[in-house]
C-alpha cells in the first residue's frame, strides 16, 4: 500500500513508506537494455518519455546518487551499507509524485540524512559489541568517485582518510550529519536546519561542537602521487628485506598501527602506539609462515598510499593504508583492514599455480594488469 502524499512536498515533509513492488533499475540504460519495451528502445519513439520508470531512474543516477552515496558513506563508515542506504532512498523516492516536490536534491538528501541516523541507533549497538579496533570499510582506487561532485572544492569534500573517518565516528550522528552538511556538502545553516529539522541556532552549536572535535583530533597532510610513491616504496624495502631499523625510521616516533579483524579473523585488538614497537610487530608478521604465499598489489586505500594483500588462492585478505605525516617521507599511522566481510566487494587475481609450480617468495600485482604477477626482488613475506 502506498502512503497518500500531501499536494506538495519539500525537503521538511514527511517521508513516504517504501513499496515493494517492481521498480526500475537505476542502473539501467534504456539507449542499450535489450530487456525494456519497445516504447523505451531506441526503435520506439525517439526521445525517452521523460515521466517514465526509466528516465526517471536515469535522472535519480545521474543527478543525485553520487552526492548521496558521498553522504552515506561520511555517515555510516560502510561502503555496502551507503549502496543500501542510496537504494532504499530510490525505491521510497519512485513512490513519490516529482510535480509535488520544491527540490528533489533536498528532499533526497534529507531522506539519507534520515535513514542514516537511523540505521546509526541499532550501529550503536553493534559497535559496542564489535569485537576489537573498527574501521571503515576501505575504498580502493575510487575514493574520488565518493565526493559530493568532482567540482566541490569544500575543505574536507574529497577526504575519505581513514583518520578523517575515524574523526566522524567519534561524533555524535546528529553533529556528524550537521558536520558533513554544512563542512562538506556546504549547505547553508537554514538548509541544514530543514534537514536535520531542527532550529538554525541548535544547527551552528552542532557544527560548532564538531569543528572543535575535528580539529583537535584530526590535522590533513596533503602529498602529490611522487610523494606517496616514495612512502611506499620505502616502506615496502624496509618490510621485504625485513629490516626493523629502516621500518621504524620511515615511521615516525609516535606512529600507530591499527588492524581490524572484526572478531572474525585474527588481528592486532587493540591500537599499537611507537614507531619502534609498530616496526617489530610489523616485521613479525611479515615472517610468519603464514605470510609465505601472500601477494600485493599497490593501491590507494581510501585516497592513501597503500596495498592489497592477497592469499594464494587470489582472494584478498586485507587492506594497508598508510598515513603521510606532517614531517616528510615519514608515516604516522597504519591501517590494517582484514575484517573479510569489510573486502567482499574487492575483486580477487589469479590463483597461484599448482604445487611443484615454480613461485617467487615475493610478488606484487602490477595494477594495470591484475591478472599478471612481476617478482619483486628480495626473499622476503608480505604482511
Amino acid at each position: 500500500m502506498t502512503t497518500a502524499m500531501p499536494a506538495t512536498h519539500d525537503a521538511t515533509d514527511p517521508i513516504p513508506d517504501p513499496t515493494l513492488g517492481p521498480i526500475a533499475d537505476p542502473r539501467v540504460d534504456p539507449r542499450t537494455d535489450p530487456d525494456l519495451p519497445p516504447a523505451l528502445s531506441p526503435s520506439g519513439p525517439p526521445a525517452l518519455d521523460a515521466h517514465s520508470a526509466a528516465a526517471r531512474a536515469l535522472r535519480f543516477d545521474r543527478d543525485h546518487a553520487r552526492s548521496l552515496r558521498a553522504l552515506a558513506y561520511r555517515m555510516l563508515g560502510s561502503r555496502a551499507e551507503a549502496e543500501d542506504i542510496v537504494q532504499e532512498a530510490w525505491l521510497r523516492w519512485a513512490e513519490v509524485d516529482e510535480a509535488t516536490v520544491n527540490h528533489a536534491g533536498a528532499f533526497l538528501s534529507r531522506l539519507v540524512t534520515n535513514l542514516c541516523l537511523d540505521r546509526l541507533q541499532s550501529a550503536a549497538v553493534r559497535r559496542e559489541q564489535y569485537v576489537g579496533v573498527w574501521l571503515p570499510e576501505p575504498l580502493v582506487d575510487e575514493a574520488g568517485d565518493w565526493s559530493p561532485s568532482p567540482e566541490t572544492q569544500a575543505e574536507f569534500a574529497q577526504d575519505v582518510s581513514v583518520a578523517f573517518m575515524l574523526t566522524l565516528e567519534r561524533l555524535s550522528p546528529l553533529e556528524r550529519a550537521a558536520f558533513l552538511l554544512r563542512e562538506v556538502f556546504e549547505l547553508d545553516f537554514d538548509e541544514v536546519a530543514r534537514r536535520l529539522n531542527r532550529s538554525e541556532a541548535a544547527c551552528r552549536q552542532l557544527v560548532s561542537r564538531a569543528r572543535q572535535h575535528v580539529k583537535a583530533d584530526y590535522a590533513r597532510h596533503e602529498v602529490e602521487d611522487e610523494e606517496r610513491q616514495r612512502l611506499f616504496g620505502a616502506f615496502m624495502d624496509a618490510l621485504t628485506s625485513f629490516d626493523v631499523d629502516a621500518l621504524a625510521k620511515v615511521l615516525t616516533e609516535d606512529a600507530v598501527l591499527l588492524a581490524d579483524g572484526g572478531g572474525k579473523v585474527s588481528a592486532v585488538p587493540k591500537a599499537l602506539e611507537g614507531g619502534a614497537l609498530v616496526a617489530r610487530a610489523f616485521v613479525g608478521f611479515a615472517k610468519l609462515p603464514t605470510s609465505s604465499a601472500w601477494r600485493v598489489r599497490q593501491a590507494r586505500v581510501n585516497g592513501l598510499p597503500g596495498y592489497i594483500v592477497y592469499g594464494p588462492d587470489g582472494a584478498p585478505i586485507q587492506t594497508v593504508a598508510l598515513r603521510p605525516a606532517a614531517e616528510p617521507g615519514r608515516i604516522s599511522a597504519i591501517y590494517v583492514q582484514r575484517n573479510p566481510d569489510k573486502l567482499r566487494h574487492l575483486a580477487p587475481i589469479a590463483p597461484l599455480p599448482g604445487e611443484g609450480a615454480p613461485r617467487a617468495a615475493v610478488v606484487v600485482v602490477d595494477p594495470a594488469s591484475p591478472d599478471a604477477l612481476a617478482p619483486r626482488g628480495g626473499t622476503s613475506r608480505d604482511p
